[in-house]
């Protein structure tokens, strides 16, 4: 009787809201670990995952770090001594310029790293992957590693985006950064159902829903480490206050 092959096993470090939605996309293929510094034992087996030490999960050959952006530094910088020859490291943070920065600065150009955007969360992955997209590029280029990685994903039914850290951190100020600073901005104004909504006024509050069950810490993040995204925001303050002026004129 032959026996079944054994998975290959990927790591997570910081399981936080997008945790979960990683260890569901990689649990096809992988034995996922999971690492976090709360406590995450159901909810990593809710979600086909195995909560782990932090020695345990350094045991996998491939890391997707997930943690929040302002921390990013420093788990890096604790990952170092600790890398072994062969490994691959992923970042899936929704800023690409500076945690780039981050492992080019603190790795040998010999680790396989890959930097990318899974342009989906928990809300928008419920009915699974198929046609999701995800921002993709090498920061040091293993060919092997890398196109694998790549057709992996695209058979759980992603969309692969590949391009530059600058170009993406300058489309997601346009994007993403302007939807969550919206979004804020509308909870601010204490937006809520009417007996009267029209239908644009419901995908405004759809808005508020999908950009506001994020914590504020990454509102905060997506804000201050793309280099792009106070340059959209002081346009997009000057666009609402031309807007007005039009308002008060009566044009």
């Amino acid at each position: 009787m032959a026996t079944e092959k054994r998975k290959l096993t990927v790591g997570i470090i910081g399981f936080g809201r997008f945790g979960p939605v990683l260890a569901r996309l990689l649990s096809p293929g992988y034995e996922v670990l999971a690492h976090d510094i709360q406590d995450i034992t159901e909810r990593a087996a809710a979600v086909g995952a195995r909560a782990v030490s932090w020695d345990q999960v350094l045991t996998a050959q491939t890391l997707f770090l997930a943690v929040p952006i302002r921390h990013f530094k420093e788990v890096v910088a604790k990952l170092v001594p600790r890398m072994r020859p062969g490994m691959t490291l992923f970042d899936v943070c929704s800023v690409k310029v500076y945690p780039v920065t981050v492992l080019k600065e603190h790795l040998p150009p010999e680790t396989t790293t890959i930097a990318s955007h899974p342009l989906f969360g928990p809300d928008s992955s419920q009915q699974g992957f198929d046609g999701l997209p995800m921002m993709v590029y090498p920061v040091s280029r293993q060919t092997e590693v890398y196109d694998g990685w790549v057709r992996y994903f695209q058979d759980q039914g992603l969309r692969i985006l590949s391009m530059s850290p600058e170009e993406h951190d300058r489309l997601a100020a346009r994007s993403q950064g302007i939807t969550h600073f919206v979004g804020r901005v509308l909870e601010a104004v204490g937006i809520a159902s009417t007996p009267i909504d029209t239908e644009g006024y419901r995908d405004l509050q759809l808005v508020v829903e999908q950009t506001c069950h994020d914590s504020i810490e990454l509102f905060h993040d997506l804000e201050n480490y793309n280099p792009y995204t106070m340059d959209m925001i002081e346009d997009l303050v000057k666009a609402v206050e031309e807007v007005k002026q039009t308002v008060l004129r009566r044009e």
